[in-house]
């Protein structure tokens, strides 16, 4: 895998989240307030030094009220759709596992529909690793959705009380509002396509 700071930067995530920001007149204290995250690890994220999981970045998008894309498209495309071939999901392009209040988040994800802009839809290809469940991996998202099919590998998905052995093949649709984690078993990592839905 290649160097992470340059995987990041091609993303220019931190970037997008400072310029729309101050495009909104915001402080890092107001949006710290918006989103709940706390003011360092937003100054963290802008600045590039800390990889901001998926929940993050959907609790920025609503504080700053935008679409989760806005993180992944191509400010100058148009089109209409996107596709995605086998040989465009390069390793380097990965975004490698966040850290959320110092717990390493145990997998890395590639954006499946990068530069398409006004979708309610973001699908991702998502690659677990094997580890011990934690309960520090809980985390949540009000008001969305998510799907996930397991492509290869065992998961088990945690949400709430409940754990749930997924194999390849298997799939799941639920209410991302409530605790929800997961972590690869057996052997290897895991592979799954996760699609999230934003209502607003």
């Amino acid at each position: 895998m290649g160097d992470i700071k340059a995987q990041i930067k091609a993303f220019r995530i931190g970037e997008k989240i400072r310029a729309l920001r101050q495009q909104k007149r915001l402080t890092l204290q107001e949006l710290s307030e918006l989103t709940t995250l706390s003011k360092p690890l937003l100054s963290q994220i802008e600045n590039q030094q800390v990889i901001p999981p998926l929940a993050t970045l959907l609790k920025i998008a609503k504080g700053l009220k935008i679409d989760i894309h806005f993180f992944f498209e191509d400010e100058g495309n148009r089109q209409k759709y996107v596709l995605t071939r086998r040989e465009d999901v390069r390793e380097d392009e990965k975004v490698p596992r966040p850290v959320t209040n110092d717990v390493t988040r145990p997998y890395t994800y590639h954006s499946l529909a990068q530069g398409l802009r006004h979708k309610h839809m973001e699908p991702f290809l998502v690659e677990f690793d094997k580890r011990e469940w934690d309960d520090a991996l809980f985390f949540k998202h009000e008001g969305d959705e998510e799907f996930i099919f397991v492509t290869d590998g065992e998961l088990d998905f945690h949400y709430n009380n409940e754990v749930l052995r997924m194999r390849a093949g298997d799939s799941i649709y639920y209410d991302s509002s409530q605790l929800h984690g997961w972590v690869a078993v057996g052997e290897g990592k895991a592979r799954a396509v996760a699609v999230m839905y934003t209502k607003e």
